[in-house]
């Protein structure tokens, strides 16, 4: 049996733990430079706002409720995440994140149905007492169902946190109140596919036969049908293992000075190659870019786009931060006011299938013993304690971002901790 957790409107729940005055009030959080909207409370989704709108064009919403903003604190929710995810760990022998707010948890399937559920509701209150996050749980005996009932968990009162799908009779009620937009693993273009065919709910494609599904949809697609069916075939590392890895910013004030660029290509790098590190991989191809704002005429042909194959593939931060900064320097003009940038790992494969090149210049023993020290440094002493120097010093990570509405690091810095007048 499967049970997922998620935290109920995470960044939000977030930064209420230290606001409880904003309990039941409309609250936003805003994408990097206070862009987008990222996260919304309920009294927000009930005002129609959709998710990733710019801020600009609800700007009178915004002022008409007296919505409360916040632009993103990753240092807290990452945190908040992580005492989350340590309380989860306590019941469940096999526990597998699955997002900064999400993780499944793995049960006999011999445990009573009764059992099983009162153990999710213990599991919701120790979390809300002990962290302060509300959390939703579906539990199922697929992950593909288990996101489900967890759908049911959130959007139902009734339910009081933990929806469960036993039987075959809901199992089949669950699926056809289930949009087939809605069931886990179905994107756009494949929703859009079934739709043409008449299938409508996840029941609608649940009913299919096999046969139909394999000519219309791909192995993946094969697999949903099958666990909404009650089988349960998706490994946790067919979802886990990203076969891309991207991160990028838009800057508030364009970058005209390679050293400025440098430092965010390496920052980006490093993020890259630390998530790629956490799920075992290695990567062979990475593209590297930068843009100038779409604005201004007169900066066409600034554009960087380096597609850069690495000799061996690799997971290293510093071999990847080099090749990047290689790329970067060849393309990169003075006068280019560029408005964003970001790093993309590609071929990325698991690190236990690496090609060696007798070719190779790399001590790759001694660089990896090395980059497992630094991991292992930054685990227990926090984020970035150790760092490449061409990256972006920590206290000097804002000053090409608008954070006009950040909240404090209430329980990463010990300058910014809570504290009460009596």
């Amino acid at each position: 049996m499967f049970a997922i957790a998620d935290c109920n409107n995470f960044f939000v729940s977030c930064e209420r733990v230290f606001r409880p005055d904003l309990a039941g009030k409309p609250v936003m959080v805003l994408s990097g430079n206070d862009g987008c909207v990222v996260a919304r409370s309920n009294e927000v989704k009930a005002l129609g706002i959709k998710m990733g709108v710019p801020l600009f064009q609800v700007k009178d919403l915004v002022e008409k409720h007296d919505i409360t903003l916040f632009s993103s604190n990753f240092s807290l929710y990452g945190d908040l995440s992580d005492r989350v995810m340590h309380i989860l760990e306590k019941y469940t022998s096999c526990l597998e994140q699955y997002s900064i707010d999400e993780a499944f948890l793995t049960f006999p399937d011999n445990i009573p149905v009764s059992q099983l559920t009162t153990l999710c509701r213990n599991i919701r209150r120790e979390v809300l007492r002990g962290v302060g996050i509300p959390i939703s749980l579906g539990i199922a005996p697929t992950r593909t169902l288990a996101k489900t009932a967890s759908h049911f968990a959130k959007k139902h009162k009734g339910y009081n946190g933990v929806c469960a799908i036993f039987s075959d009779i809901q199992r089949r009620k669950a699926l056809s109140l289930t949009p087939i937009g809605d069931v886990w693993g179905i994107g756009r273009k494949t929703r859009d596919r079934l739709l043409n065919y008449g299938i409508n709910t996840a029941l609608d494609f649940a009913d299919k036969t096999e046969t139909f599904v394999r000519q219309l949809l791909t192995k993946p697609g094969v697999m949903t049908w099958r666990e909404l069916k009650g089988e349960s075939c998706i490994l946790f590392n067919d979802v886990a293992q990203k076969q891309s890895i991207t991160r990028s910013r838009t800057f508030a004030t364009a970058v005209n000075k390679l050293e400025d660029m440098e430092k965010h290509i390496a920052d980006f790098c490093a993020a890259c190659a630390v998530r790629l590190r956490a799920q075992h991989s290695v990567c062979q191809q990475m593209i590297v870019y930068a843009m100038p704002s779409r604005f201004r005429d007169e900066q066409h042909g600034a554009y960087i786009r380096a597609l850069i194959q690495m000799p061996v593939a690799t997971a290293n931060s510093q071999e990847i931060i080099t090749a990047a900064l290689g790329a970067l320097r060849k393309q990169f003009r003075d006068n280019g006011a560029y408005k964003s940038a970001g790093v993309i790992l590609l071929a990325i494969a698991p690190d236990n299938s690496v090609q060696q090149s007798l070719f190779d210049t790399h001590d790759r023993t001694r660089e990896n013993k090395l980059q497992q020290t630094i991991d292992t440094l930054n685990n227990t002493m926090g984020k970035n304690t150790i760092r490449w120097a061409v990256q972006l010093e920590n206290n000097n990570n804002t000053t090409f971002f608008h954070t006009d509405h950040l909240s404090p690091r209430y329980t990463t810095d010990i300058n910014q901790i809570f504290t009460i007048k009596v």
